[in-house]
């Protein structure tokens, strides 16, 4: 069963990884575009393309790729088992969340999200560099588990089950089928809309929102505590930032939908609603 660090060690703040840059037991990836890597990045971040940890079977997108091609990636990026993985972006955190959920379904939890990610820590002016890191390779050992993944059948055969809580995180637009990126627009029936971004606060260089606010929302929107959570979006890229926020507010065995809408919305026996 999928656990992973607990509430006070799945983020961290610029100012303490500052002072952890030089332990061998840490190893920072980062997962912004290649560009901004190569302008400027955390010293001693190694670069992770984001394109190497989702896998495509068209028209469906954002798929979890095989374990030993992960496995693979992984190691040559200096991922092991004895290092703790500290990740962040350039975006607020979508891909490096999605990077923390892949390590999840390989059994890997000894990691962290740089809250903020590279916004808090350029704009609160934290060293940055624009030397390459070369990776140490590392042996990574998966240890794959199937917690914390949803596909369609799982969510069809569940559809009429109050305990489960779809969560929607696109934009309102993609949400009521105004906006459609694939054969059909819409979300899955019953499911709730939280767009992703409701969990960044803009003041704070885009960290977590309050958790206590946080909270208040989501169950005001029907999402509690004691329900179980399945995030989506169109490629469970931005639903993968809501998985890590719902289990930092203590939300247990959330799952995230691979390949999501992409997927739902291009299956002819999948049902979809329109009404906002």
């Amino acid at each position: 069963m999928s656990s992973g660090p607990n509430r006070d060690e799945l983020l961290i703040e610029p100012d303490t990884l500052e002072g952890w840059l030089d332990r061998d037991d840490i190893l920072v990836v980062d997962l912004s575009s290649a560009k901004t890597h190569q302008q400027y990045h955390i010293p001693g971040a190694v670069f992770l393309e984001y394109a190497q940890i989702v896998a495509e079977r068209k028209p469906v997108s954002g798929l979890l790729p095989d374990v030993d091609s992960l496995v693979r990636i992984l190691s040559s990026t200096g991922i092991g088992n004895d290092r703790r993985v500290i990740a962040y972006d350039d975006e607020g955190g979508g891909k490096a969340c999605r990077l923390l959920w892949t390590l999840d379904c390989l059994g890997f939890h000894d990691y962290a999200l740089l809250n903020g990610g590279l916004h808090s820590w350029a704009r609160e002016r934290h060293k940055l560099t624009d030397a390459p890191t070369l990776p140490r390779p590392a042996d990574f050992h998966a240890h794959f588990d199937a917690t914390p993944i949803a596909d369609a059948g799982y969510i069809k055969a569940r559809l009429d089950n109050p305990a489960m809580v779809l969560v929607d995180t696109r934009t309102r637009e993609e949400y009521t089928g105004e906006r459609r990126y694939a054969e059909r627009g819409g979300h899955i029936p019953g499911a709730l809309h939280f767009d992703w971004q409701r969990g960044m606060d803009p003041r704070r260089n885009l960290r977590f929102r309050n958790a206590a606010e946080l909270r208040a929302e989501l169950e005001g929107l029907g999402i509690g505590l004691g329900r179980q959570p399945v995030v989506y979006c169109q490629t469970h890229h931005r639903s993968s930032h809501t998985y890590v926020l719902l289990k930092y507010l203590g939300y247990h065995e959330v799952k995230g939908y691979h390949g999501a809408w992409s997927d739902w919305g291009n299956r002819p026996d999948t049902p979809v609603e329109t009404d906002a």
